[in-house]
């Protein structure tokens, strides 16, 4: 674990904050476990290409929004944002921050959101600045944007909730905060008429209208000594399978919650820090070594675990209808059988790490790397 992080410790409001350097000195080291060679013969039959564009290199926490308009909106380091259609990548709308962005951008297709270096919450309206708003707290979760409204998550779990037309603060949620918390990023997602955040190792159901809590759920239960290793704070993505929710727990366990009951279902222990793929049959994640493990989204029993990828420092994955995608810190998208772990094909981008978890839209699939190259695929 302590390979793989900035143990920096720093206040956020009342609370402790463990940084973690999602970033790119998580790829840059040089330290650590060689990378498992790649397998040989997998060509890459059954991934394509379809488009390819650029952002600004990705110096920040990158998440990329696919929107119901049928486009894929990402935001660079230098704070341009733009949105582009998911079948050709032509370029719908571009905007100018005007400042370096420190976590990445959420949209509904109109609206989208941003928080600066400088501690700023951007809108844009197609791609026009439409206001900011200075934030009390840092961010390092990309905001989302829905119904009209742009929610903030801050690295100390509070909430806010934001006009999206004209900026008003609608609402903040404070929880008794948990002694450390992470400042990569975190979980904040739409569930029906529900806004489900992370706070600590709990799953929270909030109603996005006036900001007070409807459930909780816990996905880990932490343990150990001290404060640090009692650090289980829920990382994204989140993954949604009709009304069942599964995340992970930092370096804890993975479980899923049903959304409905605002229940747990099951979590296991394992380590682990980036988020989780599902399917309607299971869930995906990988853990610190770069194993690939798939449990029952039913129980959570264990179905497979994949080793031919360790140490190649990999992102969250992403499910599809062929399999799991994965990309690797030297911009390699992998994909695995779901039923096996097998790989099955292997698609190079352009030598730097793939720097989020893959996105889907419209059967399109968007790679985005730490050296600002989008590349959209197809699983044929």
């Amino acid at each position: 674990m302590k390979a793989r992080l900035n143990t920096l410790l720093r206040p956020a409001a009342a609370a402790l904050v463990l940084a973690v350097l999602s970033g790119c000195s998580l790829f840059n080291s040089s330290s650590g476990p060689k990378p498992a060679a790649l397998e040989a013969q997998v060509s890459s039959a059954g991934l394509r290409q379809v488009w390819q564009a650029r952002v600004d290199g990705v110096q920040f926490p990158l998440s990329v929004a696919a929107t119901a308009s049928r486009s894929f909106v990402v935001a660079g380091s230098d704070g341009a944002v733009q949105a582009l259609a998911a079948d050709t990548g032509a370029l719908l709308w571009r905007g100018e921050v005007g400042a370096k962005l420190a976590a990445g951008v959420g949209s509904d297709g109109r609206f989208a959101a941003v928080v600066t270096r400088n501690n700023e919450l951007v809108v844009l309206d197609a791609g026009k600045p439409l206001w900011r708003k200075a934030l009390n707290s840092t961010v390092s979760t990309a905001p989302l944007v829905a119904g009209e409204r742009v929610f903030v998550l801050t690295v100390d779990r509070q909430v806010q909730a934001f006009d999206a037309a004209d900026g008003r603060r609608l609402w903040d949620l404070r929880r008794p905060g948990d002694p450390l918390t992470l400042s990569q990023p975190g979980v904040i997602a739409a569930y029906k008429d529900t806004l489900v955040v992370g706070q600590g190792a709990r799953l929270a159901g909030v109603d996005p209208l006036r900001g007070t809590l409807r459930w909780e759920a816990n996905v880990a239960t932490p343990r150990g000594t001290n404060e640090v290793e009692r650090l289980a704070d829920l990382v994204g993505p989140l993954a949604r399978v009709g009304d069942t929710l599964c995340a992970r727990a930092f370096q804890s366990a993975v479980g899923c919650v049903n959304a409905e009951r605002g229940a747990a279902q099951w979590s296991r222990n394992t380590g682990g820090t980036r988020g989780v793929a599902a399917d309607v049959r299971q869930v995906y994640g990988v853990d610190a070594s770069d194993r690939i493990t798939a449990w029952k989204i039913a129980n959570g029993d264990i179905v497979w675990s994949a080793e031919q990828l360790t140490n190649r420092r990999l992102s969250a994955p992403l499910a599809t209808a062929r399999g799991l995608l994965v990309g690797d810190l030297e911009g390699y998208v992998h994909l695995l059988a779901a039923d096996s772990g097998k790989t099955l094909a292997r698609l190079p981008t352009d030598g730097s790490p793939v720097a989020a978890a893959p996105v889907q839209l419209d059967g399109v699939v968007l790679v985005a790397t730490r050296n600002g190259g989008l590349f959209a695929l197809r699983t044929d």
